[in-house]
């Protein structure tokens, strides 16, 4: 039987105080394994950063995005980069990527890690709000039935 080797996995995060249990699982795994790692967010409508609330998110409990700023691209851009930032310095690692891209969640997640040559992805899956699901859908759902690449999700649910 031949063998495997898991080098590239890609980690998807969204704005949902469980990420950096999702981070974190991701990250063991790939350093279980010994592959590299990079972090994405897709930025997606304006109106799902208004619906967020405010939490922590490895350590750091500072605004990422104020309803204010969703009009506001580029504060958008820099709030998603600080978020990924954080979650890299939680993680302690500076070999770890960071991946900011922009569209529909499963399309972009698809996307980047067959343009990365990921060979596992990793995402969260978690009850959503009624707005939430309205505008995404189950991004976890999408991406399985479309990936060939492994899937490794983490029940995040409370």
């Amino acid at each position: 039987m031949k063998t495997i080797n898991m080098k590239k996995i890609l980690i998807a995060l969204d704005f949902n105080p469980t990420a950096q249990k999702v981070a974190e699982v991701g990250y063991s795994l790939a350093k279980s394994l010994g592959a590299e790692v990079v972090l994405l967010h897709v930025l997606v409508d304006p109106l799902y950063y208004s619906a967020i609330e405010n939490f922590p998110i490895a350590g750091y409990t500072g605004t990422l995005i104020t309803p204010l700023q969703i009009v506001d691209t580029d504060a958008t851009k820099k709030g998603s980069r600080l978020f990924l930032d954080k979650i890299k310095q939680h993680l302690g690692d500076d070999t770890i990527q960071t991946l900011l891209k922009e569209g529909d969640f499963a399309d972009v997640i698809l996307k980047s890690a067959n343009e990365w040559h990921a060979d596992m992805i990793v995402m969260g899956s978690h009850s959503r709000r009624w707005l939430e699901e309205i505008l995404m859908g189950s991004v976890t759902e999408e991406v399985l039935h479309h990936t060939t690449i492994p899937l490794f999700i983490i029940p995040t649910h409370k």
